[in-house]
């Protein structure tokens, strides 16, 4: 497949702390790449060094065999989207508009037309059309989250780099989301998902990067990674994998003390 984003020797520092060290990584066309680790392993961080946000202190990141450096801002916003793990907005916006705010990378070279096409497929993919006229600002945490992952799929790019975008949703639009982001990388496009739900990468995931301290401890198809040694050691809490009856999907689960008969 096709690399549309390669990491190589990432570094990254803030406040005298190391928060990612020689981090390698390629996402290619048609995957989604789940980015798990435990709390603090720097997954966030590396999603903001893909997405150009912020730059390493060592190493390089090329999108389509060019370095971040060499693109300019809206070059960059037309390659990439970025779904960041907080969804804020000042003003009272209505939804709808903060969904055509993704559109601004494309100011002057799509039609009128065109950019209210894509919104409107991106709002019915996310279940939020009918919050179009509502404030933002009003929304409740999860409506909030599928508008902002709204915003990011009308902007219309061959990668989209999603920070825990199923943290505030509900069962159902958790999988909702997941769908769609399937549905992208069916279509050829790569798609980066920060996670803490190993159940979920398990069934949705092409392949997983596993962080432990600002560090890759292993990357590799979901069904590999997804080992429950490995896992045990990453997470510093003994886990049991499963398979799924139908399918033989993993199912990680936490170990728990028996209760005594």
């Amino acid at each position: 497949m096709t690399v549309l984003l390669q990491a190589d020797g990432i570094g990254f520092a803030a406040g005298g702390r190391e928060l990612l060290a020689d981090v390698d990584l390629a996402v290619r066309a048609g995957e989604i790449l789940a980015l798990l680790g435990p709390n603090g392993a720097g997954k966030s961080t590396l999603l903001s060094v893909l997405a150009g946000d912020q730059r390493p202190a060592r190493g390089e990141v090329r999108i389509d065999g060019r370095p971040l450096a060499g693109y300019r801002p809206a070059e960059l916003a037309r390659r990439r989207a970025l779904l960041p793990q907080t969804h804020e907005v000042s003003f009272p916006f209505p939804a709808v508009e903060v969904v055509r705010m993704g559109r601004a990378p494309w100011a002057g070279r799509r039609t009128a037309d065109q950019d209210e096409r894509a919104v409107a497929r991106a709002m019915a993919a996310t279940d939020c059309a009918h919050l179009a006229e509502r404030p933002f600002t009003a929304l409740s945490g999860g409506e909030r989250a599928r508008v902002a992952l709204a915003r990011v799929l009308a902007q219309d790019t061959a990668l989209l780099l999603l920070d825990e975008p199923t943290a505030a949703l509900d069962l159902r639009h958790q999988e909702l989301v997941l769908r769609v982001a399937r549905e992208r990388a069916d279509a050829g496009h790569g798609v980066v998902v920060v996670l803490h739900d190993l159940t979920l990468a398990a069934a949705h995931a092409d392949r997983i990067a596993l962080l432990d301290a600002g560090r890759t401890v292993a990357v590799g198809p979901t069904a590999e990674i997804l080992d429950a040694d490995l896992l045990s050691r990453v997470y510093r809490h003994p886990v049991e994998v499963l398979a799924h009856p139908r399918g033989g999907a993993p199912i990680v689960l936490p170990e728990r003390p028996r209760e005594a008969d």
